[in-house]
């Protein structure tokens, strides 16, 4: 069983992640929010192993996310843009079933007309 600190520091990072999901443009953010709900579901019962190399993965990518929404929000980036280019070494370690959810939410991502049509009514 999970001690409280742990299950504090992964509801934390989820927490976070969502809320710098907000900085997204909404159909992004809906895929974000959709794509972290998962993956934090479907790794609650993962080995210990697992599970560092997972926060490490979810922590380096909140990282990048702060960082890139900070850099737009100073006025640093002339557009925003999120995400990072993986090198073909960083990928050689994924297994088969990482490269695919990855080929498939790049597919989603970057399609035209995205599954999530999603009307932000802040206007």
């Amino acid at each position: 069983m999970a001690s409280v600190a742990h299950v504090s520091r992964v509801r934390s990072l989820y927490k976070r992640i969502l809320v710098l999901h907000r900085f997204m443009p909404i159909d992004l953010r809906a895929l974000g929010d959709q794509y972290v709900k998962d993956e934090f579901r479907r790794n609650k019962s993962a080995s210990p192993e697992e599970v560092k190399a997972f926060m490490t993965e979810w922590e380096k990518y909140q990282a990048t996310l702060q960082t890139q929404v900070l850099d737009a929000m100073s006025g640093k980036l002339e557009k925003l843009e999120f995400g990072v280019v993986l090198s073909e070494e960083r990928l050689k370690h994924f297994q088969d079933e990482q490269v695919g959810q990855l080929y498939e939410l790049m597919l989603e991502a970057t399609k035209p007309n995205r599954q999530f049509d999603i009307q932000d009514d802040r206007s």
